[in-house]
């Protein structure tokens, strides 16, 4: 929560304070809370107050990539709110999680370089003033955590994770960019493969999971890219081996690269499925040490620091 004075009302004017009911949320969620409003020494009118969802998306422009913020939802809240001198005003809001926002944190703890915040902007005698970023963790539904325990398994190790702007070629998004985590390899796989590449695209009935592989170039052939997607139902993705679906598909990129593993996954219970160490160990060892001391709203400051607005609202 930032608590700040409208500026547009001068010296004791009233201030602003966004609270959330959790900082935790889901994709295809609904994010509660308040907006405070404290009044100040006269009496103040405030047009709209306005609620957006907040990222950070990389844009690749020929060789060079820049960032800046997307604002990939926005709800009006109130219209024409009265707040009389020393009057507290709490105006409460539902805001809904498109299901294809970025998964900010795994097994508890924020993901290295990703970010969503929830921005509040009033507009005040027609001119908006944007406030502050209240952090939220958007967790993996279960159904893309069943995915990522399955990469923790097969001993992928964490590298990074950024939103690019863009569109995947095959797949319906609603969102003008989407999310990747990327992966070093299993070690079995090290000499052959440089990276994996993760993105979920999500829907109320379907998860998608793309997968690109780029490969390591030999002494007369240079690297290539692999891809693969997978469709799956949430129902069945939580069932599904996604060890033995990654792990099938990785092997053949390894061996013979091209498009493999487009489908849909095998599926098994999980009965008697051993559970490796999970993407939450994949994530902690990169993290340790970083995020006892993380505080989230420093976390938000840096990643939006100095970046463009680049407008994604839907």
């Amino acid at each position: 929560m930032f608590k700040r004075m409208l500026s547009a009302f001068g010296v004791g004017g009233p201030s602003v304070d966004t609270v959330l009911d959790s900082p935790h949320a889901l994709p295809g969620q609904v994010i509660t809370g308040q907006v405070r409003i404290q009044g100040g020494s006269s009496d103040a009118r405030i047009d709209r107050i306005v609620l957006s969802l907040v990222t950070r998306v990389e844009v690749e422009h020929g060789d060079h990539e820049f960032g800046g913020t997307a604002e990939f939802l926005r709800l009006d809240v109130a219209q024409d709110v009265r707040v009389a001198a020393g009057q507290q005003v709490a105006v409460p809001f539902q805001l809904p999680v498109p299901w294809e926002t970025p998964i900010t944190a795994v097994g508890g703890q924020p993901l290295p370089g990703m970010t969503v915040g929830v921005r509040t902007e009033l507009v005040i005698s027609g001119a908006p003033d944007k406030g502050d970023l209240d952090p939220v963790l958007v967790g993996p539904l279960p159904s893309q955590d069943r995915v990522l325990d399955a990469f923790g398994q097969l001993g992928f190790q964490f590298r990074k994770a950024d939103v690019e702007a863009g569109r995947i070629h095959g797949v319906h998004q609603e969102l003008g960019f989407y999310q990747e985590i990327e992966f070093f390899p299993p070690a079995q796989f090290a000499g052959r493969v440089n990276q994996v590449e993760l993105t979920f695209v999500t829907s109320p009935h379907e998860l998608v999971v793309v997968l690109e592989a780029d490969k390591r170039g030999g002494m007369f052939s240079s690297g290539s890219d692999a891809f693969g997607r997978f469709h799956a139902s949430h129902a069945d993705a939580v069932n599904t081996d996604w060890a033995g679906a990654i792990g099938q598909w990785l092997a053949q990129v390894s061996e013979r690269g091209g498009h493999a593993g487009y489908g849909h996954p095998g599926q098994h219970g999980q009965h008697g499925h051993r559970r490796g160490p999970g993407m939450g160990a994949v994530v902690g060892g990169v993290a340790a040490g970083v995020v006892g001391g993380m505080v989230l709203g420093e976390v938000v400051e840096e990643v939006f620091d100095g970046g463009e607005d680049l407008g994604f609202e839907e």
